[in-house]
């Protein structure tokens, strides 16, 4: 599965921990907390069948404090990458990260 080798192939997971996991013929639901070697934490949901895809990746400090939090829900018709955004405090905008090995590299390269 996609999810699990983005963890095993990133250097910045130190653990994670799967949530939730319901499988069925069409499709699967997974939910992780991921966390990262600098203690911050990585909430991944996302749900996937043959019509749809919906997902979070929700990342915070170690104060649990919101740094980014990506999605396709559908509301902020207006960003250009709609459904797909971003949330950083306030602000939202263009994500061109859908996955979570995109998520990860981008976390990776935010902390350089």
């Amino acid at each position: 599965m996609e999810i699990f080798n983005s963890l095993k192939q990133s250097s910045i997971v130190q653990k994670f921990e799967v949530l939730d996991y319901k499988r069925w013929r069409s499709g699967r639901y997974i939910s992780l907390k991921i966390m990262l070697k600098d203690k911050s934490l990585l909430f991944v949901r996302e749900y996937l069948d043959e019509n749809e895809r919906t997902y979070s990746f929700h990342w915070q400090d170690k104060n649990d404090k919101l740094i980014v939090r990506w999605d396709n829900a559908r509301h902020h018709k207006d960003i250009r990458t709609y459904p797909h955004h971003k949330h950083s405090g306030k602000t939202v905008t263009e994500s061109f990260e859908i996955s979570l090995g995109e998520v990860l590299a981008y976390i990776e390269e935010y902390a350089k």
